[in-house]
This record gives C-alpha cells, sequence and structure tokens, in this order.
C-alpha cells in the first residue's frame, strides 16, 4: 500500500519531508494539518517510519459511499468514527489500541479541511486528548502545497518536534494545554506559507474531486445575499 500510494502520487507530484531526524522511537500520534483530501495519502505513501499509518477518520455516517471510502475500506488504514460523537468510548478504545500495537495514528487535527494553504483554524481535541490517554507524544506535520496541485508541483511535509504528554493526565485542562502546544507548533511550522494561485482546468479538478468546503460556499452565498441588499 505504501508503495503503491508513493509510485502514483510521484507520478504527478515531488514529495520532499523535512525533520525526519524528529521522530520519537516509541508509538506516536502525528497531527497533520489538512489542505486538500490528498493528505493522508502522501502522509501514508512518504512517511519516513516503517511502521503502519492508520488515519483517523473518515467523518462519515456510511463508509460504504463513495470512492475516497472505497480506497480506505480497502486499505483497512482507517480508524472510523461517527460525527454524533455517541460513540467515544468505542472510538478511544480503538485509537489507543494503534498505539499498544506500537503503530501510528495520523489525525487531521482541525476536524475538517483548512481553508487555504499556510493557515489553519483552530485544532480539536481529539488528538491531544488520544495521545494523553495513549501516553504518546503528538508530532505536528505541515502538509505545504496539497490546497493546488499541477504536475511536477513540490509538496512538502515538514515535521516538527514532539509534544510531549509521558505522565501527564488526560483531564480538561491538559488536554487544553496540550492543544494549544500542538497548534502552536502547527502554526510555528506554517510560519511564511503563502497560498499559491490556482492551476488550469485539470489541475483544479484533481485538487479539488473530494474536498467538501460547504462553510465556504456558506460564507460566498451570505455575500452575495449581503450585496444584494
Amino acid at each position: 500500500m505504501r508503495l503503491g500510494l508513493r509510485f502514483f502520487a510521484s507520478c504527478y507530484l515531488r514529495v520532499r519531508v523535512d525533520g525526519a531526524d524528529l521522530l520519537p522511537d516509541e508509538p506516536y500520534l502525528i497531527c497533520f494539518s489538512h489542505p486538500s483530501w490528498l493528505d493522508p495519502v502522501l502522509v501514508v505513501g512518504f512517511w519516513p517510519d516503517r511502521r503502519w499509518v492508520f488515519i483517523f477518520g473518515p467523518r462519515e455516517d456510511d463508509m460504504l459511499v463513495g470512492g475516497r471510502n472505497l480506497l480506505i475500506r480497502w486499505a483497512r488504514l482507517g480508524v472510523p468514527f461517527r460525527p454524533s460523537k455517541d460513540d467515544l468510548l468505542d472510538t478511544t478504545r480503538r485509537a489507543v489500541s494503534v498505539f499498544r500495537d506500537g503503530h501510528l495514528l495520523a489525525v487531521a487535527g482541525e476536524g475538517r479541511l483548512s481553508d487555504r494553504d499556510g493557515a489553519i483554524v483552530p485544532l480539536q481535541d481529539g488528538p491531544a486528548f488520544f495521545a494523553l490517554r495513549g501516553q504518546v507524544p503528538i508530532v505536528p506535520l505541515a502538509v505545504i502545497g496539497t490546497q493546488w496541485v499541477w504536475f511536477g508541483k513540490r509538496i512538502t511535509l515538514r515535521i516538527g518536534a514532539p509534544v510531549g504528554t509521558r505522565g501527564r493526565r488526560a483531564d480538561r485542562a491538559t488536554v487544553a494545554a496540550v492543544t494549544r502546544e500542538t497548534q502552536a507548533a502547527l502554526e510555528g511550522l506554517l510560519v511564511g506559507v503563502e497560498p499559491d494561485p490556482p492551476p488550469g482546468r485539470v489541475g483544479r479538478w484533481l485538487s479539488e474531486v473530494f474536498n467538501e468546503r460547504p462553510w465556504l460556499l456558506q460564507d460566498e452565498a451570505a455575500v452575495v445575499e449581503h450585496e444584494k441588499l
């Protein structure tokens, strides 16, 4: 799976990984920025650690619907959860079991797609909670350049220093503190990153084929309605 994803991605993109020397020897949680549907594919395909990388999500009630879900089901690399969050205990148990088995768990900490390259929205508390329950560090990962892609484009996976959780309790205050530390680490990795201009027709299609940003459409509709008034 990893070699296959790397091969197909490399046919179109050039992917560079920075900061691999910062990765800990113990299992850890990867909290990555998420400007595109391509991000989990690149994380799995190019992650510089030979251990299995499982992806938390996707945020779907029915995993039998959609081509993206078909790929995740086939790969068996997904740790699913329900949008209603009514299976929190089961979800936590599945997430922590990944660490106990010696594997890695990658989570899009924003809980949705970023609005643009180079900026993230406030992180949800899930990554910090899972890491604290599993007593594993959080590795911040900035995925740079995937919002708009074209043939031969350079994509960077920029790894930051781990955020420690060892000996810290998974209470509300500590979860909030670890979330803030992870947010600051990700924002630091994205300093100086500017969004790219949209590519041509093929690049735009590939960039957006599986993306879902309904909040942006709602914002545009609100602007249009305001201009009418």
